[in-house]
């Protein structure tokens, strides 16, 4: 069924203020697919860490996160000021992202488990500090259903931006595939100093502040707390978005060794996970129109199930099937694009539910929350995958035979369609509807403008 889309539709918000707004993404981006695909390969193989020891490190530093991201979150929330609420987070965690890329990615020599560790917990400090107010920041530029949409496609459209440039610049610079990482990781770490700063200067000159002042205390942490558990959508968005997130990271995290050991043709790695991301960035705009008529929940479910069609099709590939792995890198790369786009507008909805009921504009807490599920659901996949390909015999040197192949093929393609029909299970159904998040905005403006004439001489 279409959805009728409302005639109280905020005003659109210009490129100039999203292109400024999205740029920090960029950067981001570029520092996170190296976190995922190339540091535990190098520090795994080049460094001698081991499979098993870089996927605890990780899961770790990850976990880690559990702390750090919920108090952020509620910190940026009650941050007042005349910086505002978001800024002085972002400039904040600009140079503990700068220094900790630095030394992780470019190890000096001797470099073991603590350095990995504590590097880590310092870069995923800073990326907290930075990402989470700059995703709060965008659910609070606009309150309308549909151009919260459009704000996320250009956050997240500079993220696979970002991600594409750090799949391309390794290749130019001649670095293809497993053995190369730490040339990766060098280029990679170079192009994250010169436009981290520049992109935060540009976010900082140009994009408006959040229209919602802090409103600190109004319902209170622990009462807040019962009812962010009351909120449905809340739950089923989380829990979905959590194993999503694991489907998505598997692939993420075995790419190199899938192409090297399975396919055997390390050379095309660069190539392949460059069309898989261009395909997802081109498919933006097709997933939008689709969810302003359909609704944005039903279209992400639709793309996860194309998703798994695709998926399913990898265990029939063999060494050398170039083509027919590039094909399968296209046709999953486009939900990709809904994957990236449709969640996180989702997200800014269920935040409309939950300041309803508590009086509070808490988009810090509540991307907090995403982040940690975001951050956990790949630390799993590293923790799950590294593990059990060491019980299954897997050696990243090569030799393996046929259990250990058969094992990295099961992890790579089947597991991660098992946990998109879990999400799409709990997706059925999701209660906030543009119909109903209309009536949310019309009750929320109400609030505001009683509020406003209170407090008026």
């Amino acid at each position: 069924m279409a959805v009728n889309r409302t005639t109280n539709a905020a005003p659109r918000l210009s490129g100039r203020v999203l292109a400024a707004y999205g740029a920090p993404a960029l950067p981001l981006a570029a520092l996170g697919l190296p976190v995922f695909i190339h540091l535990p390969t190098f520090y795994a193989t080049t460094m001698g860490l081991g499979l098993t020891a870089v996927g605890a490190i990780l899961l770790f530093a990850r976990l880690w996160d559990v702390i750090t991201d919920p108090l952020i979150g509620f910190l940026s929330d009650r941050t007042t000021g005349r910086f505002g609420r978001r800024r002085p987070w972002i400039v904040a965690g600009t140079p503990l992202v700068l220094t900790a890329t630095w030394f992780l990615f470019v190890p000096p020599d001797g470099a073991g488990g603590w350095h990995l560790l504590v590097w880590s917990l310092v870069l995923y400090l800073g990326w907290t500090m930075m990402i989470l107010p700059l995703s709060a920041w965008g659910a609070e530029l606009s309150p309308d259903y549909h151009e919260r949409s459009r704000i996320s496609a250009w956050r997240e459209g500079f993220l696979v931006v970002g991600t594409m440039l750090a799949l391309a610049l390794p290749v130019a610079f001649g670095y293809v595939d497993a053995q190369d990482a730490g040339g990766a990781l060098t280029v990679i770490a170079v192009m994250i100093v010169v436009l981290l700063p520049a992109s935060v200067i540009l976010l900082l000159a140009v994009t408006p502040d959040s229209r919602f002042r802090s409103t600190a205390g109004a319902a209170g942490f622990l009462p807040g707390l019962k009812v962010l558990r009351r909120n449905a959508g809340f739950r089923r968005l989380i829990a979905a978005y959590l194993i999503n997130g694991i489907a998505n990271g598997l692939p993420a995290t075995l790419f190199l060794l899938f192409v090297t050991h399975r396919l055997e043709i390390p050379g095309q790695a660069g190539s392949l996970l460059a069309m898989y991301f261009f395909c997802g960035i081109l498919a933006v705009p097709m997933w939008l129109k689709l969810s302003y008529r359909y609704g944005k929940h039903t279209v992400w479910c639709a793309a996860m199930v194309w998703a798994c069609i695709w998926f399913a099709m990898v265990p029939f590939l063999g060494p050398g099937d170039f083509w027919a792995f590039l094909a399968i890198c296209i046709l999953t790369g486009i939900p990709l694009g809904a994957d990236l786009v449709l969640p996180a507008s989702m997200q800014a909805d269920v935040i409309d539910a939950d300041t309803i009921e508590t009086g509070e504009r808490r988009a810090g807490l509540f991307f907090a929350l995403w982040g940690m599920a975001t951050k956990l659901a790949l630390a799993l996949a590293v923790g799950m995958a590294f593990p059990i390909l060491n019980l299954a015999g897997f050696s990243e040197d090569g030799g393996n035979g046929a259990p250990a192949l058969i094992t990295l093929v099961v992890l790579y393609s089947l597991l991660p369609v098992i946990f998109k029909v879990g999400a799409i299970v709990l997706m059925a159904g999701f209660p906030i509807t543009a119909e109903r998040q209309y009536e949310m905005r019309r009750r929320l403006e109400e609030r505001d403008n009683d509020e406003s004439e209170a407090a008026a001489p």
